[in-house]
């Protein structure tokens, strides 16, 4: 293979990494800390997980999910240990704006979440809708 084609690979790589670097490091996405275990987890994934993505929710705070026996991951700062599944932890640009600590059941946990989210620096009060489309989905 010609040189400047590896060149050019190798410089598109690292582009592609560093863009996606500092799209996490900006953007506002909801940790869900799970195990594979957990009831609530489930129940949460059975109710909410399958259409949290498609939901103005979702756009705004993409779901990142991390096992708790992983850790901490080290692009995020978080303010308090993480000691039960689930916790939904919102981070902005890696740091932590709140938690939503175990499942409440659906409307309690939409409720919550719009709280967090009207925190974000972005975000005027009051502008995610309050009626979720994954309620109305099911």
């Amino acid at each position: 293979m010609p040189r400047s084609i590896l060149l050019a690979t190798g410089f598109i790589a690292m582009l592609g990494a560093s863009l996606a670097l500092s799209r996490s490091a900006t953007a506002a996405e909801l940790v869900m800390f799970d195990s594979p275990s957990c009831v609530w987890c489930i129940r949460w994934d059975r109710d909410i997980g399958r259409t949290y993505d498609d939901t103005a929710e979702g756009r705004i705070a993409p779901l990142r999910k991390v096992p708790i026996s992983g850790g901490i991951p080290s692009d995020l700062e978080i303010t308090q240990p993480v000691t039960g599944t689930p916790t939904f932890v919102l981070v902005d640009a890696g740091r932590e704006v709140g938690r939503i600590i175990g499942y409440p059941g659906r409307a309690a946990f939409w409720a919550d979440l719009n709280a967090l989210l009207d925190q974000l620096p972005d975000q005027k009060p009051g502008s995610v809708d309050a009626a979720p489309l994954t309620q109305t989905a099911f």
